[in-house]
């Protein structure tokens, strides 16, 4: 069988591949594609290289064969960049979305359809605590675009088209790596950035609530997610990921905990109104229950998010 990942150059993309190719489970080849050429985690046979706009015409089509088996969609134009650029939003969030489905509904129908969706989905007046049936009311063209892509994996499974699954990705932290142009980027930015002795600004004020996960779940959770039944799911394929609820003011006090409180000094409050009005828009509480029914993980605690970040940077 082989095996797709979308945005395979990526921090999940990375991430995923390099946990499929450690995990049981059965493949002969795992191509990783995306519009800036990826690189192999490892010398391993099975993985493919591929660089590719899938956007130009008849590229997601020639990419899906008889052969695949499972497709993780992780490519996207980031929030802020998505806001920014509007074109480039919905070229790449939701067209290649639909086009990859018209290629796998074509060149291989009934493929496992995994979708990285978004808490963007969710905005306005919000519940207490929002659960997978909850409205969704995006108010941001990033999370508009998210929406649509769902309710386009769930049509194409109802047709039979693919077997998709959903998943609403809780913002990760800690990301490696330097900042970019997700207007969630500052959550692993006031983390990481004070460890490695860095300065680190914060675009919102300390009592807004985050919904967050670490990278270890995450990737965790997204393989679960493409292993479970199409009849696990039920009649609605997608599902918010399971994920804590943090102030940014408890981040930072976890911050100063497992470090020091010169570490915590290196964060500075400086307000902007932009990215506050579009993370201020997503929950800070989500039910976990059908998450956690259905087998996915969840983190315990946000000091485990900030030494697992130091341990795998020492590694």
């Amino acid at each position: 069988m082989q095996i797709i990942i979308t945005g395979g150059a990526g921090f999940l993309g990375q991430r995923l591949a390099k946990a499929l190719l450690n995990s049981s489970l059965a493949f002969d080849e795992l191509v990783l594609v995306d519009v800036l050429m990826p690189t192999s985690p490892g010398a391993d046979s099975r993985v493919l290289c591929q660089q590719s706009d899938l956007s130009a015409e008849g590229a997601a089509q020639n990419l899906v064969t008889s052969r695949t088996g499972l497709l993780f969609h992780l490519a996207a134009v980031v929030s802020s960049h998505a806001e920014h650029d509007f074109d480039l939003g919905w070229n790449v969030n939701l067209d290649i979305t639909r086009l990859l489905l018209e290629a796998c509904r074509h060149q291989r129908p009934g493929i496992r359809f995994v979708f990285a969706s978004s808490l963007a989905v969710y905005g306005g007046n919000l519940p207490a605590l929002v659960t997978d049936s909850t409205a969704v009311t995006p108010r941001s063209s990033y999370g508009t675009q998210k929406a649509m892509c769902e309710l386009m994996v769930n049509d194409y499974s109802r047709k039979g088209f693919v077997d998709g699954r959903v998943l609403r990705l809780p913002t990760i932290c800690v990301r490696p790596g330097r900042p970019n142009q997700a207007a969630s980027s500052f959550v692993s930015s006031i983390i990481r950035e004070p460890i490695n002795g860095e300065l680190a600004s914060c675009p919102v004020p300390p009592e807004l609530a985050l919904w967050l996960s670490s990278p270890a779940a995450i990737i965790e959770n997204i393989i679960k997610g493409a292993t479970l039944s199409g009849e696990d799911f039920g009649g609605w394929r997608t599902v918010n990921l399971p994920g804590i609820g943090v102030t940014v003011q408890q981040m930072l006090d976890s911050l100063e905990r497992i470090t020091s409180p010169e570490t915590r000094a290196r964060v500075q409050f400086r307000p902007d109104p932009a990215i506050d009005a579009i993370v201020s828009s997503w929950p800070g509480a989500i039910d976990n229950t059908r998450a956690l029914q259905l087998g996915f993980r969840v983190d315990s605690h946000f000091d485990q998010f900030i030494t697992q970040f130091i341990s795998n940077n020492q590694a």
